[in-house]
């Protein structure tokens, strides 16, 4: 077992409720799209896996833990939904996707992010798009509260892709904040990167 493994097993041992809440930029951008095929990456606790599928997406969820992706599965039911566990590290799922997701897709541990979201960028299908959202700010419950956490941009994690921009365009790259709500029911006003990328036919 891999040490980032073996590090998100324990963080979703530890925070067993499933996921129920999709992530709202999640739903703002795949709500205004006709469904098609989704990739989600860093699934967790399976709350944007689980909308997706429910709005008519089929959907490839994927995280690092096996923890993660066997209670995907096991709440799949009917739904068209596909649980792959890959170490982004050095694997990456195939096939081609309408939507791409990756929410918050932040580790402590070494992971060539850009690398990975590059690999994200190329799996998308003409007029697909790759939705990022990073943390912006610490929340109080966040497992990082390094004072000293320095955030990229979303223009600076673009400019980390180093995508052609004849055939990927940046669509949005702002720093919205809101009202989030922790695992013990607190809130707190966050910032959210996002960067939205369209591959173009």
């Amino acid at each position: 077992m891999s040490e980032a493994e073996h590090f998100w097993d324990e963080h979703y041992r530890t925070h067993s409720a499933p996921g129920q809440r999709a992530n709202p930029l999640l739903v703002e951008t795949a709500g205004q799209r006709t469904p098609g095929t989704a990739l989600d990456l860093g699934c967790g606790a399976g709350g944007d896996t689980f909308w997706l599928a429910r709005h008519g997406w089929r959907v490839t969820a994927v995280d690092v833990s096996g923890t993660a992706v066997e209670r995907i599965r096991a709440r799949a039911g009917d739904l068209d939904v596909t649980a792959e566990r890959h170490d982004l590290a050095t694997s990456f799922p195939g096939g081609t996707f309408d939507l791409i997701s990756a929410q918050y897709l932040q580790t402590p541990l070494p992971l060539d992010r850009a690398r990975v979201l590059r690999t994200a960028a190329a799996a998308l299908r003409p007029g697909g798009l790759l939705l990022v959202v990073d943390h912006g700010s610490i929340a109080p419950w966040s497992w990082n509260q390094d004072p000293a956490t320095r955030f990229p941009t979303p223009d600076e994690a673009a400019a980390d892709l180093a995508l052609d921009p004849a055939r990927w365009v940046k669509r949005r790259a702002d720093m919205p904040q809101r009202v989030a709500t922790g695992p013990g029911g607190q809130t707190a006003t966050v910032t959210d990167n996002v960067l939205l990328i369209e591959r173009t036919g």
